[in-house]
C-alpha cells in the first residue's frame, strides 16, 4: 500500500517520499509525517535471519514506496558498506544487566551514519525521480554529531553542496576538529556565535524565505535538509531498532513475541521517534525511556504536558543533547493531537511567539508508552566509571545519561524487561570527559593522549576517524552571527 507524506502544519497537501526527501521541510514550515505507519510484513522470526541490508530493505520500502526494489537496495548496499568497522553494522554488547546498540561503528563514530550514509543516495535516486535539474544544497544545522556525518556523506557528491552551522563554542574539540578539517570542493563549514537552538531556528527561517528561494532558483539551486526533520533520515533510524530486536531473537536472548524497553539519550527527539514508529509498526516494544541531559526540557514535558523553552542553556558533556526546541517532537504531537493539523499550529505557533505550549489532559493519555527521566553531570560521570569499573565496558557520554535514567527507571518502577540502550556515540568523540569520569588525573594529557589512554583501558583500537584528524588542517574558519547566516549561504553559493 502506497506511503504519502504530508504536512504537520498542513494535511491537505501529500507528496510522495521521494519529493518528501528532496523538500526536506514543508513549505509551510511544518514536518512531513506518512499518512499511515505501515506494519512489518515479515515476522520477527524472518526478520532473525537476516543481516542488516536486508532488513533495512523490509523496513525502508515500507516507507519510501515510490522507491523501486532495485532503487532501494542500491542505496542500502552503497550505505552500509565497508565505511562501518564491523560487520554487523549495528551490533549489541551485552554489559551491566541491558544491551547497547552500538550505533557508532560508522565513518564518523556517531549514531548519525546510520542515516546519514544513506540519505545522499535516498537524496540523488529522488532528483533522478523527479527530473530535479537545480543543484541541490543540504542546509543543516547541527549539535556536534550531524555535521560531520551529513559533511561525510555528501563531500563531493555530484549534484550537491552541503553547509553546516555549528554552535561555535558548544561542541567538543573532536566534534569540531573533525567538521572544520573536512575536505571536498562542495562543503561549507560556519561556526555561530551562538548555541545550537540559534543554530536550528535560524536554519529553519532560511528554509522558509521564499525571497531567498526564488534567487537560488534563479541561480539554479534548491534547499533540502540533512537535518532529522527530513524523513530520510527519520526512516532509516527505525531499521536499527527493528535489527535489534531480530538480533536479541536469533541469539536466543528473546523469544518470539516477548517485549523490550528502549532508551534513548535525546536532543532533537528523532532517534526515539524512530523507536515509536518502529513499535507501532509491530514491534515488540514496551516503554519508550526518554533520557536527557540537565537542559531537561523533554523531562518536565512528559511529567507535566507542558513545553517551555524559557530556562538557562546548560553547556553539557553531552553537547549533542543541549537542545530547548525538540524538532522531531512536532511530529509526536501532530499524531496525539489525532493528526490535527490546525491544532499541532496553534501549539508550534505559541512555542515560536511565547516559547511554551500546553497539551490537553487526553494528549497527555496517549503519551503512555513514554517515560521521561534526566541526569545531571554528576550523575553522567559516575555511570560511565561504574560501568567500566564493574565490567570494564566504555561508554560515551551521551550514553551515559541514558544508562543513568535507565537505572532510575529501574529503580523506579521495578520493570526487568529486558532493555536496549541506544549508545549514540563512540567514547572516542569525548575522549577528555570519558576519562576524567573514570579518573581525574587524566585531565593533564593532550586530547589525543587521551585517545591513546582510552584505547588501552577499553581494549578497542583508536577509530580510523580519530586518526585521519590528528594532523588534518583547519580548512574551514568561516564564523557568524545568528544575523549573518543568509550572507553566509549567499557568498558560498555565489
Amino acid at each position: 500500500m502506497e506511503v504519502l507524506y504530508s504536512s504537520t502544519r498542513g494535511g491537505s497537501i501529500r507528496v510522495k517520499a521521494s519529493e518528501a526527501i528532496l523538500k526536506g521541510l514543508a513549505d509551510d514550515g511544518g514536518l512531513f509525517v506518512p499518512d499511515h505507519i505501515p506494519a512489518l510484513d515479515k515476522s520477527p522470526e524472518e526478520l532473525a535471519g537476516m543481516d542488516y541490508r536486508q532488513v533495512a530493505y523490509e523496513v525502508m520500502k515500507l516507507f519510501l514506496t515510490d522507491f523501486t526494489e532495485e532503487e532501494l537496495k542500491d542505496c542500502i548496499a552503497r550505505a552500509y558498506d565497508s565505511k562501518f568497522d564491523t560487520g554487523e553494522i549495528a551490533p549489541l554488547a551485552e554489559a551491566g544487566g541491558a544491551y547497547y546498540l552500538e550505533l557508532f561503528h560508522g565513518a564518523t563514530i556517531a549514531f548519525k551514519d546510520m542515516a546519514l550514509s544513506i540519505l545522499p543516495h535516498l537524496m540523488t535516486t529522488s532528483a533522478r525521480k523527479n527530473h530535479v535539474k537545480n543543484e541541490i544544497v543540504i542546509l543543516t544545522a547541527t549539535s556536534g554529531d550531524t555535521g560531520k556525518a551529513a559533511l561525510a556523506g555528501f563531500a563531493d557528491v555530484k549534484g550537491t553542496r552541503i553547509i553546516v552551522f555549528y554552535p561555535k563554542n558548544g561542541v567538543s574539540p573532536i566534534q569540531e576538529k573533525q567538521m572544520v578539517t573536512q575536505k571536498g570542493g562542495n562543503t561549507l563549514v560556519v561556526g555561530i556565535h551562538g548555541n545550537f537552538d540559534d543554530a536550528q531556528t535560524g536554519v529553519k527561517k532560511l528554509f522558509s524565505d521564499r525571497e531567498l528561494a526564488a534567487v537560488l532558483d534563479g541561480k539554479g539551486f534548491q534547499f533540502s535538509s540533512a537535518n532529522s526533520i527530513n524523513i530520510g533520515r527519520l526512516v532509516p533510524q527505525i531499521c536499527y531498532y527493528v535489527y535489534a530486536y531480530a538480533t536479541l531473537l536469533r541469539e536466543g536472548k528473546l523469544v518470539s513475541g516477548e517485549k523490550i524497553n528502549v532508551v534513548v539519550p535525546t536532543g532533537n527527539f528523532g532517534n526515539i521517534l524512530a523507536a515509536f514508529y518502529a513499535k507501532n509498526m509491530g514491534l515488540p516494544i514496551g516503554r519508550l525511556i526518554c533520557a536527557s541531559n540537565e537542559n531537561k526540557v523533554l523531562y518536565d514535558f512528559f511529567r507535566t504536558g507542558a513545553y517551555d523553552r524559557n530556562r538557562e542553556f546548560v553547556l553539557t558533556s553531552s553537547p549533542s543533547m543541549d537542545i530547548l526546541i525538540s524538532s522531531n517532537l512536532e511530529r509526536l504531537i501532530y499524531r496525539i493531537a489525532g493528526n490535527d493539523a490546525d491544532r499541532n499550529r496553534e501549539l508550534m505557533t505559541a512555542l515560536t511567539r511565547q516559547g511554551k505550549y500546553e497539551i490537553t489532559d487526553e494528549m497527555k493519555a496517549a503519551l503512555s508508552d513514554f517515560y521521561g527521566a534526566y541526569a545531571d553531570e554528576n550523575e553522567t560521570a559516575a555511570e560511565i566509571r561504574r560501568l567500566y569499573q564493574s565490567c570494564g565496558y566504555v561508554i560515551d557520554t551521551h550514553t551515559a545519561v541514558a544508562s543513568a535514567v535507565y537505572q532510575k527507571y529501574v529503580k523506579e518502577t521495578g520493570d526487568q524487561t529486558k532493555t536496549v540502550i541506544a549508545s549514540t556515540a563512540s567514547p572516542f568523540k569525548f575522549t577528555r570527559s570519558v576519562m576524567n569520569a573514570i579518573d581525574a588525573s587524566y585531565d593533564s594529557m593532550e586530547d589525543f593522549e587521551l585517545a591513546d589512554k582510552l584505547s588501552g583501558l577499553a581494549n578497542v583500537a583508536v577509530p580510523p576517524a580519530i586518526e585521519e584528524i590528528r594532523t588534518a588542517p583547519v580548512l574551514h574558519h568561516k564564523q557568524c552571527d545568528v544575523e549573518g547566516m543568509k550572507d553566509a549561504v549567499l557568498d558560498f553559493l555565489a
